[in-house]
């Protein structure tokens, strides 16, 4: 178990992808820190404690950047250490240009970027502090290649490629600052077939992501011994190797 004896802090841990993750993180002997917002946790809790690592749940709204600082004293209190950061909460919804308001902007923006920012600077102090330490940012290939619907959202993601290459010099060498970007993983159960279908004909690997694919990009950049600090991994499917508006690559 390659992170026995440290503490990993995972956001939006309740359930689809940060869910999957904390768990994952727990098999390979980590300690878990559990944001959730609205749910109350506990089912990943025990799961946690099950594999026999300790777990504690957080709660915070994080579309308020005073809740992120709150938050980040909080796990600090109650694990006394975080070695492992995994910003993985986000909020998506549509948000089409000519009714996008500026409530919306400041809501995603706040939830994806000012929050993760705000968690990794002062985390990643302590972890500075302590001698080493771990941040991984869950970005999205659409903070490269953005979509007009969704545009806060793109932007956002794009800001944590940006974030993820300032903090990995800011705090080196104690500390390793990274990324992984997925392309299409865990559409909404709502979906609807057809468009789940459109979906795999325009990915070039002709299917969506697994989030074992993801799990194990997280655990590579936690466990390899690398020199890797500034890097964002991006498993899309070759979604950023697709020409602008189509299937054919754009070699």
């Amino acid at each position: 178990m390659k992170l026995s004896g440290q503490v990993a802090f995972v956001t939006g841990a309740a359930r689809r992808l940060g869910q999957a993750v904390a768990l994952a993180l727990a098999q390979e002997g980590a300690d878990v820190l559990l944001h959730v917002h609205r749910s109350s946790g506990e089912e990943v809790a025990r799961e946690v404690r099950n594999a026999g690592r300790r777990a504690w749940v957080v709660k915070a709204d994080l579309s308020s950047p005073a809740e992120a600082v709150r938050l980040s004293q909080d796990a600090l209190a109650l694990a006394g250490r975080v070695d492992i950061l995994i910003n993985n909460a986000a909020i998506f919804f549509p948000t089409p240009l000519p009714n996008l308001t500026t409530q919306a902007w400041r809501t995603i923006l706040h939830t994806n970027l000012t929050s993760p920012f705000t968690l990794s600077l002062l985390l990643g102090r302590a972890m500075r502090a302590q001698g080493r330490g771990d941040i991984i940012q869950l970005t999205d290939w659409s903070g490269v290649r953005p979509l007009p619907a969704y545009l806060p959202y793109c932007v956002s993601k794009g800001g944590l490629w940006t974030l993820t290459q300032a903090l990995a010099k800011v705090f080196a060498p104690q500390v390793r600052v990274n990324g992984v970007a997925p392309g299409p993983v865990l559409p909404p159960d709502d979906y609807p077939e057809a468009e789940r279908q459109f979906l795999c004909s325009e990915t070039p690997l002709r299917r969506v992501g697994q989030v074992s694919d993801v799990i194990r990009a997280v655990r590579f950049l936690l466990t390899a011994d690398g020199f890797i600090t500034g890097s964002v991994y991006v498993g899309d499917g070759g979604w950023l190797a697709r020409a602008p508006g189509g299937r054919r690559t754009s070699l």
